[in-house]
């Protein structure tokens, strides 16, 4: 599958869906515990963290995730991401294909200006 890919400074590789299909494909090949975002709003890649990143890391996934999401395409503001791990994540069979449910989260504030630089 093709994905966005973004490899931090400290080495940590990122990866973003770019459609349905392929946030389908990076859930499913997310680990239980590593990180993974997606925005409140609907419209987003999901992202996703291979290894164990640093606190620098996650803001620079939050931001990756954000930079892509409809949200920032429309709006153009701060944007809100949530941080959840991947055995956080789960799927029933209404769900239609790329959407995911969350079962505990953390939210992080993009703020426009770090989408804006990066």
């Amino acid at each position: 599958m093709n994905f966005r890919e973004f490899i931090t400074k400290s080495g940590i590789r990122i990866l973003a869906g770019k459609d349905e299909e392929s946030n389908e494909e990076l859930v499913k090949e997310a680990g239980e515990n590593e990180e993974v975002f997606h925005t409140e709003a609907p419209g987003s890649p999901f992202v996703n963290i291979k290894g164990k990143p640093k606190k620098e890391d996650i803001k620079i996934a939050a931001i990756f995730c954000a930079k892509y999401s409809r949200n920032w395409k429309k709006n153009k503001r701060d944007v809100i991401v949530h941080r959840f791990k991947g055995k956080d994540i789960f799927k029933t069979k209404e769900m239609k294909i790329g959407s995911f449910g969350v079962k505990k989260f953390s939210i992080i504030k993009v703020k426009k200006e770090d989408i804006i630089k990066f």
